[in-house]
């Protein structure tokens, strides 16, 4: 009793040990200070930029293409130069990619599932190089290794918005699906018992359809997608079995019409609730960057305000004065926020001075018109009688 008492006391201890080892770890990990901030701001400003997300979307297509290239024998010996080149190309920037996102994020890029997606491809993608130089160029199962290289096309889920919302629409609905694909086996282990007790009889049963537990659920199946399912009835029917029909119609209904449909209507309503959430989103986006236009435009007037002032202190002019040398610079395309200087009068002033410019920018354009009906009427005057007969003619 007390050697138990004393195995489960150091158990304890050495857990408890364990878990304050752990705890000390990690955090001596998050107070550790990287030295080489500027380096880390400028890698993921290139990350995040629209280049690198080009080059990279391009570098997965290129190699697609050149995946559905290398499945014909005749260009894989024409090609095989370029094939190893391009290949090469692609493994270098997909290692360079994972390198420069693990250096950006060493502990959150571990944290994101399409981020674990890509470890997951990029280990694909070296499966087949180690396997050729551990097993050699004549190993059986190389042709699965390349077989599933097919799956590198699925590096661009996370450059694509619309397919990662997808992708959570299907996520949000495995519950519901579960259950519902449940009651359908469920439904399915019913009827597969019944058929089998009704129809799979060994005197004059089809034992083809309905011999034996496995064969009836594959044939309940193709009842389930409505494939096939009249030859099915055309070999119950030549028996002469009687309830074939009602049984048929019957699981039809409940399958086809009511189960499988209540699976797309899931899955619809998953997928609208989450493009309404990405539509949601992009609105908040959009907020959030006319915000910081609105805020760069304050900020720049609140300079010129400032710069203003400084000159009205440094200079014997008064400020109508320099307000008024201000307006002259002003354009009507110029922006302007309405938001926390529409009760101020300096920024009523201003604004009259704007659409004082506007005004004035509308009257030069009407007297050019002017100008120019005058001067096409003076042409017509001076058109000879000839020219002036042939358009009264056509008038």
């Amino acid at each position: 009793m007390t050697q138990h008492v004393d195995k489960e006391s150091k158990k304890k201890a050495s857990g408890s040990l364990l878990h304050i080892a752990s705890e000390a770890v990690h955090s001596r990990i998050k107070n550790l200070k990287r030295r080489d901030h500027q380096c880390q701001a400028f890698m993921r400003k290139v990350i995040e930029s629209g280049i690198f997300r080009t080059l990279i979307i391009t570098t997965i297509s290129l190699n697609a293409f050149f995946m559905v290239l290398w499945t014909s024998y005749d260009i894989r010996y024409r090609l095989f130069r370029v094939f190893e080149i391009s290949e090469i190309i692609f493994v270098s920037i997909c290692t360079s990619e994972f390198c420069l996102k693990v250096y950006v994020d060493p502990l959150d890029y571990w944290k994101d599932g399409y981020n674990l997606l890509d470890v997951v491809i990029l280990i694909i993608i070296f499966i087949p190089y180690l396997l050729r130089k551990i097993k050699g160029k004549h190993y059986r199962y190389l042709n699965v290794a390349d077989g599933i290289q097919s799956l590198r096309i699925l590096k661009l889920i996370p450059y694509s918005r619309g397919i990662r919302t997808l992708i959570t629409a299907v996520g949000q609905t495995v519950y519901t699906v579960a259950s519902v694909l449940t009651l359908l086996f469920i439904l399915m282990y019913i009827f597969s018992i019944l058929g089998f007790c009704l129809f799979g009889v060994s005197d004059k049963g089809d034992l083809d359809n309905w011999g034996n537990l496995a064969v009836a659920f594959f044939t309940l199946f193709s009842l389930a997608t409505v494939d096939g399912w009249t030859n099915l009835q055309e070999e119950l029917d030549n028996r002469n079995f009687l309830v074939s029909r009602i049984f048929t119609i019957t699981f039809i209904l409940l399958a086809s019409f009511i189960f499988l449909n209540m699976f797309v209507g899931v899955m619809i309503m998953h997928t609208e609730d989450s493009i309404k959430k990405f539509k949601r989103e992009l609105m908040i986006e959009r907020h959030a960057t006319m915000m910081e236009e609105k805020q760069v435009i304050l900020r720049r007037q609140q300079e010129r305000v400032s710069r203003l002032i400084q000159t009205q202190k440094s200079s014997k002019k008064s400020f109508g004065e320099l307000v008024e040398n201000f307006k002259k610079t002003l354009r009507h395309t110029d922006p302007m926020v309405l938001d926390d200087f529409g009760t101020s009068l300096s920024f009523i002033d201003i604004y009259l001075s704007t659409l004082d410019n506007q005004d004035i920018t509308i009257n030069k354009l009407q007297e050019l018109y002017y100008e120019i009906v005058n001067v096409l009427a003076l042409m017509l005057e001076d058109l000879p009688e000839d020219a002036s007969d042939v358009l009264d003619t056509f008038d």
